[in-house]
């Protein structure tokens, strides 16, 4: 299977037409012959209808050039150096497809939010702002743009339904805010290898009384977690030193921030049940009212961003990072520690990326069987003790398309049309192929990926499960994320260096998220839509109502229980 192709190929490929690009379907047919090849859902035939509704479609706007911006990861590396190269061959809109920093991306999105200045004409951020977008209504909401001013530029082959992630960018009024343009979860990442081994599994059921196996919960994560620390795997082709059961990262940085506001509170059990979020309590601890206006972080005024299952869930992740870990993993950040269990030396890991399994699929790497496949698998993550049925058990991260109001009219329209392409039946099973970041149900099936699976440790099965509902972005109970997500970091990090306790981080955190909720209300810029925030009352009386916040239970280590991987996939392929 060719999976890539060099931007530099296919840009020859489409010269040799030896005609301007947007005269007709040559330079199309030259990239779908270049880069495309079977590795789309749609046959030739509707390849070319589809590229030819592109080049209609983009005439009025030939010759335009337009900027986009996205955070730099794979995906998105082949969209800006492969994919916009394309499309303006194709059409005639030069596209600088810019990469930058999820923050940094974040940060211009936010100025042109606050100056109205169109520093960018479309951006891919994350489906975490959907509250943003929705209650300060600078977004173009896309429902009311497909049928109004883009209803030109939309393609009728757009769609909509074989989007997965669209209940992650729609918001409380129905409408459709952002486009998703790629997708990764957060999973367990396990050594299948060394679990299987059967000198391992009579050692770990001796000691523990129960299989060594995919943990279902905390306990036997943490359990797993102490057997595999420092013990010498050498007779199982692992290292006879610097094993250890568990991988993670603590340095105070904005990157710290995601490791927690993307669900490991819900994965501990904190905040209330719901699809994809928890409500009226999210995963960040806010609850909303009726009208799904926030009104309260901390438990004094019902939400749960410092109660018991907040506070488990910090106690357990610094716990695990200073025990089971390696000591240099205190100092990392997100992108530091990243790479370090394709090294060969983690056992598992809770919280893993998706977006790690191109780099963890290398041959040649500690981790990797000579046959290329690989010795680990990634699985549903384990959930706290404070979890109960129906809760969401980690995040999926869901880049999407968003058009501001400030972006003039024709410019959005050829934003749009770009968006669209790369987001295209045509590409998008070969633009999986190389990042890894699913978004059409289509691509998820295609027969290309089922050859695959086998080399990509469940990560096709996972998305082609029911599970993966239970996986979801930030969800509307944040106003403003942009603000709200600045104290996360900056808290944790102090319950991280021990300059407070994780219960002393969170009371500071959940004031200082109210406090930015207060500022939004007053402002009154959100109208009876933005937050509302509750008295403040007795801690009690919320910790006596159904539901988030909870009060600390008696025993927060009950027995580990584990589940066969094979098993597990079995149950989610029947």
């Amino acid at each position: 299977m060719r999976l890539r192709t060099t931007a530099t190929a296919m840009a020859l490929a489409l010269m040799a037409t030896g005609i301007p690009a947007w005269a007709d379907i040559e330079a199309a047919k030259a990239f779908l012959d270049a880069e495309i090849g079977e590795l789309s859902t749609l046959d030739r035939a509707a390849q070319e209808a589809e590229m030819q509704w592109f080049i209609d479609a983009a005439a009025p706007y030939a010759g335009m050039e337009i900027k986009v911006v996205s955070e730099t990861i794979g995906t998105h590396e082949y969209e800006s150096k492969v994919l916009a190269p394309a499309f303006e061959a194709i059409t005639g809109i030069k596209v600088t497809h810019d990469l930058i920093g999820e923050g940094d991306v974040v940060e211009k999105l936010q100025t042109q939010m606050q100056t109205g200045e169109n520093i960018y004409d479309a951006y891919i951020n994350d489906s975490d702002l959907i509250g943003t977008h929705w209650r300060y209504q600078q977004a173009r909401n896309l429902t009311d743009w497909m049928a109004g001013e883009g209803a030109a530029v939309t393609n009728p082959g757009l769609d909509l339904a074989d989007f997965i992630g669209l209940s992650f960018t729609t918001g409380p009024d129905g409408k459709l805010y952002q486009l998703p343009d790629q997708q990764f979860a957060n999973l367990y990442w396990f050594r299948y290898d060394w679990f299987n081994d059967q000198k391992t599994k009579d050692d770990f059921k001796a000691k523990y009384g129960y299989d060594l196996g995919v943990p279902v919960n905390w306990s036997a994560y943490e359990d797993i977690a102490e057997f595999f620390t420092g013990r010498d795997m050498s007779y199982a082709g692992g290292p006879a030193t610097g094993v250890y059961g568990n991988m993670d990262y603590g340095k105070k940085d904005p990157s710290l921030g995601w490791r927690y506001t993307d669900a490991w509170m819900s994965m501990a059990g904190m905040g209330d049940v719901g699809e994809p979020n928890g409500l009226p309590v999210d995963e960040w601890g806010v609850r909303v009212d009726e009208n799904s206006r926030p009104v309260g972080s901390c438990v004094t005024r019902g939400g749960a961003t410092n109660d018991a299952a907040a506070v488990y869930a910090v106690t357990k992740a610094i716990e695990w990072l200073q025990k089971y870990s390696p000591p240099e993993a205190q100092g990392m950040t997100f992108g530091e520690a990243g790479p370090v269990p394709a090294q060969g030396a983690i056992a598992q890991q809770m919280f893993w990326y998706t977006a790690f399994t191109a780099a963890s699929v290398v041959e040649g790497t500690p981790v990797m069987n000579e046959d290329g496949t690989p010795k680990w698998r990634m699985a549903p993550s384990p959930h706290g003790v404070y979890w109960q049925e129906g809760q969401k058990i980690g995040y999926q991260d869901a880049g999407s398309w968003t058009l501001m109001q400030s972006t003039p009219v024709d410019r959005a329209q050829a934003a749009w049309l770009y968006a669209q392409f790369v987001t295209s039946k045509t590409v998008d099973v070969k633009k999986a192929h190389v990042g890894l970041t699913f978004i059409r149900e289509s691509t998820i099936q295609h027969e290309s990926f089922t050859e695959r699976a086998p080399k990509l440790g469940g990560l096709i099965e996972f998305y082609r499960s029911p599970a993966r509902l239970q996986w979801s972005p930030t969800g509307t109970n944040i106003p403003d994320y942009p603000k709200m997500a600045q104290p996360w970091w900056q808290n944790i990090g102090d319950a991280m260096s021990g300059d407070k306790t994780p219960q002393e981080a969170l009371d500071a955190l959940c004031e200082e998220q109210e406090k930015v909720l207060e500022r939004i209300e007053r402002s009154g810029v959100q109208g009876d839509i933005g937050p509302k925030l509750n008295e403040v009352v007795d801690a009690q009386y919320w910790l006596d109502q159904p539901g988030a916040p909870v009060a600390k239970l008696e025993n927060e280590k009950p027995m580990g229980e584990t589940v066969s991987y094979d098993e597990l996939i079995k149950s989610w392929q029947n």
